[in-house]
């Protein structure tokens, strides 16, 4: 290249404004969203940038959520680390634990000058990231719930409604079997469903010390008879097909949407997935009730995860975080993200439009998240959880769930050999946040 040439494109360049892409102050966005959802994040960050010239996100897909966080713990250590980090629920502990690695997302709205009303947010999704003295920790990003998914047309054949307790789960599955398909009910992320969300949708603590979040010195009691009780009533459902165990995660979703499976307790989130590979009417009701366990249903608690800032960056990059922050939360791309995933809207004007807006006339029953998040006001033992060590501990309670529906052990031994191995797991987690 000329001289000449070099000199004319350097001058052109510093006669740019300096809102030009070349000055922007760039915010990293690490998550674990892949596939459809990582399109759908690429989008939000695209249309953010669009809104401006000052920021820039970059989304990163790091892997699976574990992955995701043990890269950004990595990266922490190395001076190397995102603006953004998503975590998943269950790692909510150890970032509180990760003493000066976190700014917390209020106090940097406040800093940024951002306006920040705290009450437009679903009080359930809310409540899971705040102190004790109710300070948000981190933005919720991707919240759900699991809610019962159901084959309208099997059920309409097998002449059953869809069930409302437990008693009814147990009694429609035998009448979808003795109908001709091959299993009544089943359920993915078992941990997080049959055993956390049960106790909370009952009001039962699945620890001492409000489930963790009144500290770390906290102790299981899921290891109880009621528990245990509905985990052996399960077992005996395998008997006859009533119910089939179908593995870990959202391993079991091909039995419901290539109609084996009747019923299915999982995530709203997985509402994409089945609206595209399901060839029947499908539908989503609340959670069953024990009438064994409680009277009345209490609210459930959220999965997911939440976007947390790590400290240690400059302050307009912080600005230009949490500008993002205000447009991801407002009711237009919230209202957009739940209706594409099934997530729900993280504020109450987000849910507002998409009722204004027709989506639950359209699409009944999908707003059944949103309403078992909302039932009742969260209370300590519906809160969620906040546990240390709780990503391996949850593989833990699932290797255990895992030996009951084999026959090898009754629900009472499994849990209680699993809150054993919890304990060890909880203590080690307390002796290193100290």
């Amino acid at each position: 290249m000329k001289l000449s040439h070099l000199i004319g494109t350097a001058v052109a360049a510093m006669m740019l404004p300096a809102t030009s892409a070349w000055a922007q102050a760039e915010v990293q966005w690490w998550h674990a969203m892949g596939g459809t959802n990582g399109e759908r994040v690429n989008k939000i960050a695209e249309d953010f940038n669009a809104t401006q010239s000052d920021y820039k996100v970059v989304p990163v897909y790091k892997g699976n959520y574990t992955e995701t966080m043990t890269a950004a713990i990595a990266a922490f250590r190395a001076g190397e680390h995102p603006h953004i980090v998503q975590v998943f629920e269950v790692g909510t502990a150890t970032m509180m634990a990760a003493k000066g690695a976190i700014y917390p997302v209020e106090q940097m709205m406040k800093d940024a000058g951002e306006p920040f009303d705290k009450s437009d947010y679903l009080p359930a999704v809310i409540s899971y990231y705040q102190t004790p003295e109710g300070e948000l920790l981190s933005m919720p990003f991707n919240s759900s719930t699991p809610v019962l998914w159901y084959n309208a047309d099997a059920l309409a054949a097998a002449g059953v409604a869809p069930p409302i307790t437990w008693d009814e789960v147990e009694a429609a599955s035998k009448k979808l079997v003795g109908n001709g398909m091959k299993c009544g009910v089943s359920f993915g992320w078992q941990s997080w469903v049959m055993v956390e969300n049960y106790s909370a949708w009952h009001n039962m603590e699945m620890g001492t010390k409000e489930n963790g979040f009144a500290g770390f010195d906290t102790s299981f009691t899921f290891n109880n008879p009621t528990v245990a009780a509905r985990l052996d009533a399960i077992a005996a459902m395998s008997e006859d097909g009533s119910f089939v165990y179908g593995g870990r995660r959202g391993d079991s979703l091909p039995m419901f949407t290539n109609g084996e499976c009747a019923m299915w307790m999982n995530s709203s989130a997985y509402y994409g997935s089945i609206k595209s590979q399901a060839k029947f009417d499908f539908a989503q009701t609340m959670l069953p009730l024990d009438t064994d366990a409680s009277g009345a249903r209490q609210n459930s608690i959220i999965g997911g995860a939440t976007l947390w800032v790590l400290s240690g960056h400059e302050s307009e990059e912080y600005k230009g975080a949490a500008k993002f922050m205000t447009y991801l939360s407002s009711p237009e791309v919230q209202a957009w993200w739940h209706q594409e995933t099934g997530y729900v809207p993280i504020t109450n004007a987000a849910y507002v439009l998409s009722k204004e807006q027709g989506f639950y006339d359209t699409n009944p029953g999908t707003d059944t998240a949103i309403q078992q998040l909302s039932l009742n006001q969260p209370t300590p033992a519906s809160r969620g959880l906040r546990f240390g060590n709780f990503v391996q501990i949850r593989d833990v309670i699932n290797e255990e769930m895992e030996a009951v529906w084999a026959g090898d052990k009754n629900a009472t031994d499994a849990l209680n050999d699993a809150a054993e191995r919890g304990e060890a797991l909880l203590r080690k987690f307390e002796r290193s946040a100290k």
